[in-house]
């Protein structure tokens, strides 16, 4: 909605009202809430520039203006770069900037702009015995290259501006700066990582010359050098400054040099403090952030170059977004100049002294006594993933759950948790059904917290989770908030779940020697040991050869596995029908047409142990949750419905 500056909601609901897909009292319900919602959005603070504001129609307009600033892109930049910088400097006035990003966007041609954008500012390297004015040129052309992309990696995600591989040693300066050393939601950076450390003598060279001219010298300075050595600068000079050795006018000089000419030079000093700051206590902030406060305000002088103002507006709607976590974590308060936006009122949203476990319970509560989420609570929800994690976000949630003992209550909880769970679906899935759900079944002492209307109510939104998270995961979506966040690697579910990966060659060998004989699916007396193993664990995810180096695919297999062995049990008890509840969801979502389904991990011997339970034995239910692709499955179904 903020990059287009329109309720992105409402035309969706229309279209979908069109397609009859919605009632219209449906539809105008949605957009009455929709309304009252966006109350508390960030909107423009002036009617200024009302006329070049991004909406719908001027963003499908402005799709000639894209293709021609792309064309002029292409030119050779060494011919013209006083043209090339005109038609820049236009595109930073007002709000042209964002109503041109949305138009790329809009038309699919926000990656080709991006990458333009990386090769001129590749192209500000070649330096050749230039004059003040060519020096002037270059260096604006690299100032809004650099910050026209941090607005895009900030607007629409760091994924628009990454290339397809590339050759070693040929990663473009932007690239490897964003990826190593910006700060995004959800990436935590180390301030000691050798790429904050360049070569010392350059470091030096660096703060000698911060420290001792009047301003920045423009003449054949090397821009991107500059950029990768400020930090490790930024570090002397607060040392100097934190020891007395200089004084706080020497450090505002200092930072008047590196914001007074290219704003870049500053948007990375502010990276590295940033980083900084997370890892210092409470008392030892103060310089660092007096620091962030002196680069974020703007030097207005008469030798700053040209478009400084403009620069300066993305500027500061850049570091605000590099400060936003830290702001919140350390309660600071840190103003940057008016971008002509009011600030994001979904910054800063935790209360300082509040132990965020009670935030969570207090929102979830009102958001269960209003009966849907909110914007402003899905961030406070956001922000509570970031900060305390995905298996503690996903474990205090399902205890708020476990605790509704009204039936009514429980469904609309689990209706609440499905859409709150998007935020994340893979990671939140994969928590709750290979750590949470298998702690809760094989504790005896939690078994009574399974109970309905709670236990079922998990059952429902557990399949809900674990369909929704492989069919989405078979296409390949992923959201750019899931892509931020930190992926938890292959290894550690293959060390957490452990299956044999030789399985699938042995049930092979087993299964080709056996196809016709009965005595396979004959009573487990007669297997010796090594085939009652491999045979209860068949299923039909084994004979199709799914990977089973994918986290979910082993998570699934792992819980279907525990599923098994429970039914299998000699006792029964509240998991027991929890587990009935589990497998009753995962024939309706069958039912209502999502195949590919998680059924296939189910171990063929389950069968013949659900069909025991009174509400799962009808011919129906065994067709349904038999691979009847399968030789096996067929014999299976066959053998389930004879014993009806």
């Amino acid at each position: 909605d903020q990059r287009c500056n329109c309720d992105c909601t409402n035309f969706l609901l229309q279209e979908c009202s069109k397609q009859g897909l919605l009632s219209e009292v449906n539809m105008n319900n949605l957009i009455a809430k929709r309304a009252a919602d966006r109350e508390h959005a960030p909107c423009l603070k002036s009617a200024e520039n009302a006329n070049i504001q991004p909406n719908p129609g001027l963003i499908l307009r402005a799709e000639p203006t894209v293709t021609n600033i792309l064309k002029t892109m292409d030119s050779d930049h060494s011919k013209s770069p006083e043209g090339l910088l005109g038609v820049l400097g236009h595109m930073l006035s007002g709000k042209s900037l964002d109503l041109l990003l949305a138009a790329a966007a809009a038309t699919g041609k926000l990656k080709s702009f991006a990458r333009k954008f990386i090769k001129l500012n590749e192209f500000t390297k070649h330096i050749s015995g230039e004059s003040s004015k060519g020096a002037s040129v270059r260096a604006l052309l690299f100032d809004i290259s650099f910050l026209m992309l941090c607005h895009v990696a900030q607007t629409y995600g760091s994924e628009v501006i990454l290339s397809e591989a590339s050759p070693p040693g040929e990663v473009p300066f932007f690239e490897t700066w964003m990826q190593t050393c910006m700060p995004e939601e959800g990436k935590i950076l180390n301030p000691d990582h050798p790429c904050f450390r360049p070569d010392s003598t350059k470091v030096e060279t660096l703060v000698a010359l911060l420290n001792n001219s009047s301003e920045m010298k423009l003449v054949q300075m090397k821009w991107q050098e500059a950029c990768l050595s400020i930090s490790a600068a930024i570090l002397e000079i607060l040392n100097a400054w934190e020891n007395g050795v200089l004084t706080f006018e020497s450090v505002q000089k200092i930072t008047d040099n590196i914001k007074g000419k290219v704003c870049s030079m500053a948007v990375c000093a502010v990276a590295w403090l940033v980083a900084h700051v997370r890892m210092l206590g409470l008392d030892e902030r103060e310089k660092s952030l007096q620091m962030i406060r002196q680069l974020g305000n703007p030097l207005y002088g008469e030798n700053t170059l040209q478009f400084y103002s403009e620069r300066v507006v993305i500027m500061s709607s850049i570091l605000e977004h590099m400060c936003a976590d830290v702001v919140q974590q350390t309660a600071a308060q840190i103003k940057f100049p008016a971008t002509g936006v009011d600030t994001m009122p979904y910054w800063n949203l935790l209360p300082a002294k509040k132990p965020i476990k009670e935030v969570l319970m207090s929102v979830f509560s009102k958001v269960l006594e209003k009966g849907w989420v909110d914007s402003h609570s899905i961030h406070i929800f956001d922000t509570l993933l970031h900060m305390g994690g995905v298996y503690w976000f996903c474990n205090n949630l399902v205890k708020e759950l476990l605790k509704e003992t009204r039936k009514e209550h429980a469904m609309r909880a689990v209706e609440l948790l499905y859409s709150i769970f998007c935020l994340d679906m893979q990671q939140l899935t994969l928590t709750l059904l290979g750590h949470i759900l298998p702690n809760l079944l094989t504790d005896s002492s939690k078994w009574h917290m399974l109970m309905d209307p709670p236990g079922k109510a998990l059952a429902k939104l557990s399949v809900w989770c674990a369909s929704s998270s492989y069919s989405s995961h078979n296409k390949g979506q992923v959201s750019p908030w899931q892509r931020k966040r930190h992926r938890e690697d292959i290894e550690d579910y293959i060390s957490l779940f452990p299956l044999d990966d030789t399985q699938p060659s042995k049930l092979m060998r087993l299964l080709s020697s056996n196809e016709e004989d009965p005595s396979v699916l004959s009573s487990p007396s007669k297997w010796n040991h090594a085939d009652r193993t491999m045979s209860t664990s068949l299923s039909a995810s084994q004979l199709h050869t799914v990977s089973m180096r994918d986290p979910l695919n082993r998570v699934l297999a792992n819980l279907f596995l525990l599923i098994s062995s429970i039914l299998g049990a000699k006792t029964a008890g509240t998991h027991t029908q929890f587990v009935q509840w589990f497998m009753e969801e995962c024939v309706d979502c069958l039912e209502q047409g999502s195949r590919g389904s998680i059924l296939q991990f189910m171990p063929f011997t389950m069968v013949s142990e659900l069909v025991k339970a009174s509400n799962m034995s009808s011919p129906k239910i065994v067709l349904a949750i038999t691979d009847l692709s399968l030789p096996l499955g067929r014999r299976v179904a066959a053998q389930a419905i004879s014993a009806l």
